[in-house]
């Protein structure tokens, strides 16, 4: 009862359970005493000077459970039908058709969002219940620079800060816990997409026959990045404005408040935990023919939404 879910599902999800049936066993020497003290002081030694990091959530021992404190968990149907549409965004040889599935992805997410905001706020007021959370997701070299930027178009679009720890290889995405789940499967696909295309995209070589393809492959994926955000950006507003119609009809209900705190909320909550965050870009672009393919490489349709919504929604 003293222990975060978030804890909980990652000891689930890695499979841990106790082995143990007293304290003293988890030090188990196997023989070797000395061996096994000295491997418990390196382990001591190297949390000791680890770099701290920003906590996102109760250490064990001290959670404390309040009902409708995580302001509205994402629904597990709708994750595996968003899943669904992006096994099939990422399967496909079709750009056109992984970029439509993809779009349908976001568009549901982003309505789902907009319901857990709602129901939070008809009980707890404008701003909901709970506060943002936190997850960190690993942004690996190389061209890690654009694959920062692309987790954090992703994030932007579903209402979530991205912020990126250079030296940690990872990200930190701020945000309720619906979206921050939508961010998660849609950037781990569109890394996927986006890696794909590059590939097949092949590599460049200059007139003297010197390797342009790290170049192009950096101003491949910024392009990418820049035209998914576009994108997403698209159809999220799209089911914004679409809730926004429904509410009006149905109750004379202002969804702009709800959101607009919501937002507030992951923005002081990112103030709080990183009060002295600094811009930096995510790396020069300088190939021209990087930058056409990339954006190409995202931008190969008019995406029917609605469409592929019913036909892959499940």
């Amino acid at each position: 009862a003293t222990v975060d879910d978030r804890w909980l599902d990652q000891l689930d999800a890695v499979g841990a359970t106790v082995w143990w049936g007293r304290d003293e066993e988890y030090l188990r020497d196997d023989g070797d005493r000395t061996a096994m003290v000295a491997c418990a002081l390196r382990v001591i030694h190297l949390l000791a000077t680890l770099p701290p990091l920003e906590r996102l959530c109760p250490v064990p021992g001290t959670a404390r459970r309040t009902p409708g404190a995580r302001g509205g968990a994402v629904d597990e149907r709708t994750l595996a039908r968003v899943r669904a549409l992006l096994a099939k965004a990422e399967s496909t040889e079709f750009e056109a058709e992984a970029e439509t599935f993809t779009a349908a992805a976001q568009a549901l997410m982003a309505r789902h969002s907009i319901d857990a905001a709602l129901l939070a706020s008809r009980t707890s007021g404008p701003g909901g219940a709970g506060r943002p959370e936190g997850r960190r997701l690993g942004v690996d070299a190389p061209y890690e620079g654009p694959k920062a930027m692309l987790l954090d178009v992703v994030a932007s679009a579903n209402h979530c800060r991205s912020v990126w720890s250079r030296h940690f290889g990872f990200a930190t995405v701020l945000g309720f816990p619906a979206d921050l789940a939508a961010v998660e499967v849609l950037f781990t696909s569109l890394l996927v997409q986006a890696t794909t295309a590059m590939r097949l995209a092949g590599s460049r070589r200059d007139g003297l026959g010197r390797s342009r393809t790290r170049s192009f492959r950096q101003s491949f994926l910024a392009a990418y990045a820049q035209r998914i955000g576009e994108r997403l950006r698209e159809a999220t507003g799209e089911a914004v404005r679409e809730a926004m119609r429904e509410a009006a009809a149905d109750a004379g209900r202002d969804l702009l408040p709800v959101l607009a705190a919501r937002e507030q909320a992951v923005e002081a909550r990112v103030e709080e935990l990183f009060p002295t965050l600094t811009l930096v870009g995510a790396g020069a672009v300088s190939n021209r023919d990087g930058w056409i393919s990339g954006r190409a490489a995202a931008d190969r349709a008019v995406l029917d939404v609605r469409r592929k919504l019913a036909e892959g929604g499940g």
